[in-house]
């Protein structure tokens, strides 16, 4: 218990690094660095990038060990797809109180306010993590949570167009306006279109590249 709980801790450092911007893409994760950082050994350390790299999020390379790996069209499909998916049949199989929508239109105002790509993008997800924090599967919201970590890193190489998060925020206030009715079902839906737009842009960007 004691290990899993360790191994647990270093997986949530890595992923707070990486949403921080701090584990940049095709860089090699320093294992000493981290074991020295948070004084353990390298055990529970590549028990935690083994399970970032089940997730996809990072890939061992031999010779170099694990590096955050890189963007394509096929993963970003299969990836935006999946999250989309599991974020409409959570939001469908939630229950939404009055102190849960105040947190979404929280969240909003500070999406609302963020003055950088990074800022803006950790709040967006932020967002979307309150929208399925209340489903009562735990194991989905974990792989949610994991998923979504993926997806920091393909929004943070591509997403820089203001006009798309207009669009967004368009539509992140009809999903709450949604749920305020009491209208779950259309509420899932335009989150799996939030969802469908921001794949369209990522895919059009990696085109382009």
């Amino acid at each position: 218990m004691e290990r899993q709980i360790v191994r647990d801790s270093v997986k949530e450092y890595l992923l707070k690094k990486m949403r921080e911007g701090r584990l940049q893409i095709g860089k090699t994760i320093n294992l000493a660095a981290v074991a020295r950082e948070l004084q353990v050994s390298v055990t529970p350390i590549r028990e935690a990038l083994s399970q970032l790299q089940q997730a996809q999020i990072i890939k061992a390379i031999p010779n170099r060990g694990f590096v955050i790996a890189q963007l394509n069209r096929e993963e970003a499909k299969d990836l935006y797809e999946l999250v989309a998916n599991l974020e409409e049949m959570a939001l469908e199989n939630s229950v939404f109180d009055e102190k849960a929508i105040l947190g979404l239109k929280r969240q909003q105002r500070v999406l609302d306010g963020a003055t950088d790509p990074l800022s803006r993008i950790n709040a967006d997800l932020e967002f979307h993590r309150l929208l399925t924090k209340n489903y009562p599967n735990a194991l989905t919201r974990n792989i949610l949570n994991d998923l979504r970590t993926r997806v920091f890193f393909y929004e943070k190489a591509l997403m820089s167009d203001d006009s798309y998060y207009s669009k967004a925020d368009n539509q992140h206030e009809s999903i709450i306006s949604a749920i305020e009715e009491n209208n779950v079902p259309t509420a899932a839906l335009l989150l799996k279109m939030n969802w469908m737009l921001i794949l369209n842009y990522i895919q059009k960007r990696l085109l382009a590249a």
